[in-house]
């Protein structure tokens, strides 16, 4: 019983330390001086996004705003109060989270009896009384609804609704989402250290020998790189030359080891020798990581415990599912609230070499720009020139540069002196870790205008069942918090958008000239652009639509749909520019490799 209690205690504060960093409040101290900053507009410390800690509340005032809408439409749907709606979404959650839910229906219980009686409590109200949302000193309030009354301020709003209430619900501090080590003594060293790899790090949280691999699946594990085939020793891991050729065990993770009765050689040299290795690893962002909210979280009539069956793999993913994204996804959804195939790059060059198998690194990070990648992320790469087969680095950094959630986003983004000297910086990086032999694919960065184009007309998840929410609506309402993904493209401001598509050109072609000029020892170096525009036209040819490429909840990363077109575009143009290497990576043992062991352990 102890032992079990511990065990969710401990999964608990995972959790609660993974959703304050997606939050941006993985750095305590840094929480409030990083709000101080953005309320000045200071460059100093960048916003991480697609999530960030925002103004007037941030992302736990849009999260509570979500949510108490959501309650509100389920009472509708189910004919029931919206205290039992919010009861009702919190029976969906898994065991883990439950109480978690049950203390925020508690809060909010108060406010939302309340609001059943006044038209004035609309769910952004609810949640200003309830001190998630609040209006920072010089700065607009934030309303996702419209106010209850024309012509009415929120503080005007609030004033009046605030006479109703008892005096416990006016007195409340700002609430948010933070985690203070310091607080926790009994769990204080393991919250640092979960802070640590996910804050700064972004390395697997289990990782005995330190090799940056793992046999967990979740929080950057398995998913995101090759499972390990022994946690307690460094030098086995995917990617790795064969330790005495895999002769007795299988050092290298590809699931190939043993000796070969009719040569008497191990098969690591009879079936993969004669072949060049090569890994897949991505170094890249959000859409890199493949960012997915599912749908169904915020549409109130699709809204279940199936929807929410998976949400504690999906947080601890970071949001992220780069196990199925175009760079190294490996399998196909098994999940509802995904849909679409898998195809990636990783996956053609295990076509090619089966003794590639398990031979992938997903390096990216929400939020990552050239500044960031060049700072920490690119430190998460494990290759050592000695001891590892070469790699496929693809370095795709496609909007961050020139998004962010700041009022003054063009101040914030990249310019291209900056991406310049952040892309060299990083391509020596990798010049003294990749093996001889590697090769280095940048792609430049998106044209992001077409998410308002394709986007502006249509009716947000969170507004389907009144038909009342579209996505302009979003978007100025994530701009207000300051937590947008994107003000620069997410703007009815059409100067803006091609302002901000303007500067991705400008550092697009800072990377293509690099990229064209820059003599590395150890690996190639290809430019690729990033031509959404043609995964769109490839679609639409299959009878697809637009809007189907785009990420509905966020209305701004590539869908899962899109990931599989990008990856058959991209390869393409990777086997244009290096059809004579590439020729070289076909395994003509494939078929004797797949006949002796199968899948080869899988994943």
């Amino acid at each position: 019983m102890l032992r079990a209690e511990g065990h969710r205690l401990v999964r608990l504060l995972v959790l609660l330390v993974v959703v304050a960093c997606l939050l941006g409040a993985c750095h305590g101290a840094r929480s409030e001086s990083w709000r101080r900053e953005a309320l000045k507009g200071s460059k100093g410390d960048s916003n991480p996004r697609p999530l960030g800690k925002g103004v007037n509340g941030g992302t736990p005032c849009a999260v509570c705003t979500l949510l108490v809408s959501l309650a509100e439409q389920k009472a509708e749907i189910h004919n029931e109060s919206i205290a039992h709606g919010l009861e009702r979404i919190c029976s969906y959650l898994p065991d883990v989270l439950r109480p978690t839910c049950k203390t925020f229906v508690d809060l909010a219980t108060p406010v939302l009896i309340q609001m059943a009686f006044d038209d004035y409590i609309t769910p952004d109200v609810a949640c200003n009384l309830l001190s998630f949302c609040f209006t920072d000193p010089d700065w607009p309030s934030c309303h996702l609804y419209p106010l209850p009354r024309a012509g009415l301020s929120m503080e005007s709003v609030l004033r009046k609704v605030r006479r109703g209430l008892p005096p416990s619900l006016l007195q409340r501090e700002h609430l948010g989402i933070d985690v203070d080590c310091a607080k926790l003594p009994i769990f204080k060293e393991y919250c640092e250290i979960i802070k640590k790899k996910f804050g700064d790090e972004h390395l697997p949280l289990l990782d005995i020998d330190a090799d940056y691999f793992s046999v967990m699946k979740t929080l950057r594990g398995s998913y995101w790189r090759g499972r390990d085939c022994d946690d307690l020793r460094s030098n086995f891991h995917p990617g790795t030359r064969p330790v005495e050729n895999d002769e007795s065990q299988d050092s290298n993770c590809n699931g190939i080891y043993g000796t070969d009765p009719k040569s008497n050689k191990t098969y690591e040299e009879t079936l993969c020798s004669q072949t060049p290795h090569m890994g897949t690893i991505l170094l890249g962002d959000s859409a890199g990581a493949h960012f997915h909210i599912p749908k169904e979280w915020v549409t109130a009539t699709e809204l279940n415990a199936e929807a929410l069956e998976d949400i504690v793999m999906i947080v601890e993913n970071e949001i992220d599912w780069p196990m199925t994204s175009a760079a190294t996804g490996y399998m196909n959804s098994t999940w509802s609230v995904l849909t679409g195939p898998t195809n990636s790059l990783y996956l053609r060059l295990r076509e090619l070499n089966h003794c590639n198998h398990r031979d992938f690194q997903n390096i990216g990070v929400n939020g990552a720009d050239a500044s960031r990648m060049n700072r920490s992320v690119q430190q998460g790469l494990s290759r050592n020139q000695l001891r590892d087969y070469p790699a496929l680095v693809i370095y795709s950094l496609i909007g961050n540069d020139v998004c962010n959630g700041h009022n003054d986003t063009i101040a914030h983004m990249t310019t291209p002196d900056e991406m310049k000297t952040n892309f060299l910086a990083t391509l020596s990086y990798l010049d003294s870790v990749l093996p001889n032999g590697s090769h280095v694919v940048a792609t430049g960065l998106a044209d992001g205008r077409i998410l308002y184009d394709t986007l502006k007309n249509r009716i947000h998840p969170i507004g389907e069942w009144r038909q009342d929410v579209t996505y302009p609506d979003v978007y100025n309402y994530l701009t207000c918090l300051q937590v947008s993904p994107c003000n620069g493209w997410m703007s009815d401001n059409e100067t803006l958008r091609n302002f901000t598509s303007e500067r991705a050109a400008q550092l697009s072609a800072v990377l293509k000239d690099v990229a064209t000029t820059y003599k590395a020892k150890n690996f190639g170096l290809h430019y690729i652009k990033y031509d959404f525009q043609a995964v769109v036209k490839k679609w639409k040819k299959m009878g697809g639509e637009t809007w189907q490429l785009i990420e509905p909840v966020d209305g701004f990363h590539p869908s899962q749909n899109a990931m599989y077109m990008a990856s058959e575009l991209l390869w393409q143009e990777i086997s244009d520019s290096i059809p004579d290497v590439i020729k070289t990576w076909t395994n003509p043992n494939n078929a004797r490799i797949k006949a002796i062991f199968g899948d080869q352990g899988g994943y």
